[in-house]
This record gives C-alpha cells, sequence and structure tokens, in this order.
C-alpha cells in the first residue's frame, strides 16, 4: 500500500494515524499542494477529485476519502478495534467522528482557506467573512467537545477511537494556525495531554 499526502495537512495525518494505532508501516508519497502537483494528470488518474489522503492497493485500486480509507484499514487489521465492536458502538464513535469533522475540523479547515492565505495565494477565492466567521465557530466548536468530555474520557466514550484522532488532529491543525484551546476548557486539555501521549500522534 501506498499513500499519497501532504506531510503537514490533518486529513493526510488522520490516515497515519490511524495507521500507527494498527502498527502499520505504509509507505508515504509526498504529494506538494502548495505546488499544485495534486491537480496534475499523474494524480488526477488516482484521484479524480484531485485530494489527499488517496490509498493505492498493491493491486493499483485506490482510494480517498479519510474515513473509507481507515474503514478499509480496520476490516484488514481489525486490532486494536478503532470503530467500535457492536452496531452500538459503531453508530457512536461515526456519529462523533463525523461531528468533529464537520465541526471543529471544519471550522479549522474553513479559516485557514479564508481567513488565512491558506493553500492559494488567489484572493478571489477567499471569503475574508467566511474565515473570521470560522474563526470564532473554532472556539465554539471546541466548547462543545469540552462539554461532551466533562462525561467522558474520550470523544466517544471510554474508550480511544477514530473520533479522537480526528480531533487531535483538527486541534494540533488549530494549534498551527496560533487558534489556542480556551483555557477554561479543562476537559479538553486533559484529553488532548492524554491522546498527544500515545506514540501514534506523533507521526
Amino acid at each position: 500500500m501506498r499513500l499519497f499526502e501532504h506531510k503537514s495537512f490533518p486529513n493526510p495525518r488522520r490516515v497515519r494515524v490511524f495507521a500507527a494505532e494498527k502498527g502499520l508501516q505504509i509507505e508515504c508519497v509526498h504529494i506538494d499542494l502548495l505546488s499544485g502537483e495534486h491537480l496534475r494528470a499523474e494524480h488526477l488518474k488516482r484521484n479524480p477529485y484531485g485530494a489527499v489522503p488517496t490509498l493505492e492497493l498493491d493491486d493499483g485500486t485506490c482510494i480517498s476519502e479519510c474515513a473509507a480509507i481507515c474503514r478499509y484499514i480496520e476490516s484488514r487489521y481489525p486490532h486494536p478495534l478503532l470503530m467500535g465492536a457492536t452496531p452500538r458502538q459503531r453508530a457512536i464513535i461515526e456519529m462523533w467522528d463525523r461531528r468533529v469533522e464537520n465541526g471543529v475540523l471544519g471550522a479549522v479547515v474553513s479559516y485557514f482557506h479564508h481567513g488565512l492565505p491558506g493553500v492559494s495565494g488567489d484572493n478571489r477565492y477567499r471569503n475574508k467573512e467566511w474565515g473570521q466567521h470560522n474563526l470564532v465557530r473554532i472556539t465554539e466548536e471546541m466548547r462543545r467537545l469540552d462539554r461532551q468530555l466533562s462525561e467522558h474520557q474520550y470523544i466517544a466514550g471510554a474508550k480511544f477511537s477514530i473520533a479522537d484522532i480526528t480531533a487531535v488532529c483538527a486541534v494540533d491543525f488549530a494549534l498551527a494556525v496560533d487558534v489556542e484551546v480556551p483555557i477554561d476548557c479543562i476537559h479538553l486539555q486533559r484529553w488532548y495531554r492524554t491522546v498527544t501521549s500515545r506514540p501514534s500522534t506523533s507521526v
């Protein structure tokens, strides 16, 4: 397997952390989004949307979208389970993973693209008001996670899961663009110290 990715971006990192939790070593191939490499014909053959991450299997099949890639890895390498063992667990974990992806991660990514220069220096693409809206929304979404973590050890309950991977990648990306975790979000801060002590999060 080969993972086509951009090293510093959160979505490829989600897959790297997921694989690291499984003890897998996947060959990573850097695609330079800043130079537009993702829009060149070679990568568009793998992913017509030009997105990363994209996982290329040994038979040449290419899978994109983080959840789909991680579900494939989970089905091939089920231990440790990161997406739930029962229908109830799987539903709750997927629910929270989607909430984090659409919430804090989505807000940080939108702020990065619109409130900052982002990947494209083309101001015609940027909506500064939308960027500032999402800057506020990042904090709101972090407070949502803080409330959830006031009652649970991890995002989706008592066990570390893919939802925690998405969340730690989101928080780290927020920190990278100088957005701090609110000082009063003590549960989120406790959780962050716990998950960043895991070796997988250093990838």
